[in-house]
């Protein structure tokens, strides 16, 4: 169970992130560079800029991952026409899911939507259980935002190049192969690795937040959207 502190850093973060885009041109959180990251796959590239002014605690996780080196030869391992595609849990040698750190708090309450090209954080139908998986909408699906009643899927991150590569992946052929059961491409998609576009622009998340994520691995875990 999470921390009612950690829960109670979520929300005045998506409270801060909801005014971010009234945020007058000389606000620092407003006019800092986002940092941006290159998605190389077997199918081409992705480059995708990052929110950590919306989303802290998720693109700490995330940028925690690439730097490690956890999406090096990973699978792209779910592709759903006309929705989205996933991946970033799984090797690319033998299907397995890698190890993870411990789940993140659910940032979905950022204002940010799952708009086509938008990136989000995976989990499993527990709100608060994402950690390295991710995914990129297709199309724009309302579906997986937050409502008043539920938890939604959290936005960190949208494609600014290379979205045809992301669309050409959405199509192709997909079924039951290796652990999946479902949608899972017949031929594999490779991540071979995720790096920083540029490594002078990066995030450094306050202590609060590395003092959170500063936590051991754990068992990696299936996630999926539902």
């Amino acid at each position: 169970m999470l921390h009612r502190l950690t829960l109670a850093l979520v929300a005045a973060l998506a409270l801060a992130g909801a005014h971010a885009a009234d945020a007058p041109a000389d606000d620092p959180a407003a006019s800092a560079p986002h940092p941006q990251v290159r998605i190389v796959t077997n199918q081409g590239n992705i480059t995708v800029e990052l929110y950590p002014d919306r989303a802290p605690i998720t693109v700490a996780n995330f940028l925690r991952y690439v730097k490690e080196g956890q999406y090096t030869q990973t699978l792209i391992h779910r592709v759903v026409p006309n929705f989205l595609i996933q991946g970033g849990g799984f090797s690319a040698a033998g299907d397995k899911a890698k190890a993870t750190h411990p789940a993140i708090p659910n940032e979905s309450g950022n204002g940010l939507q799952n708009r086509r090209g938008f990136v989000g954080l995976a989990r499993t139908t527990a709100p608060h259980s994402g950690n390295s998986q991710f995914y990129i909408n297709t199309a724009d699906n309302p579906d997986l935002d937050p409502m008043p009643a539920r938890w939604g899927y959290a936005v960190f991150g949208k494609v600014i190049e290379g979205m045809d590569v992301v669309d050409r992946i959405s199509t192709v052929p997909a079924g039951a192969t290796g652990p999946f059961t479902k949608d899972s491409p017949l031929t594999p998609v490779i991540i071979e690795k995720i790096e920083l576009v540029d490594p002078k622009t990066t995030y450094v998340p306050p202590a609060d937040i590395q003092q959170h994520l500063a936590q051991p691995p754990g068992a990696g875990a299936v996630q999926s959207i539902n």
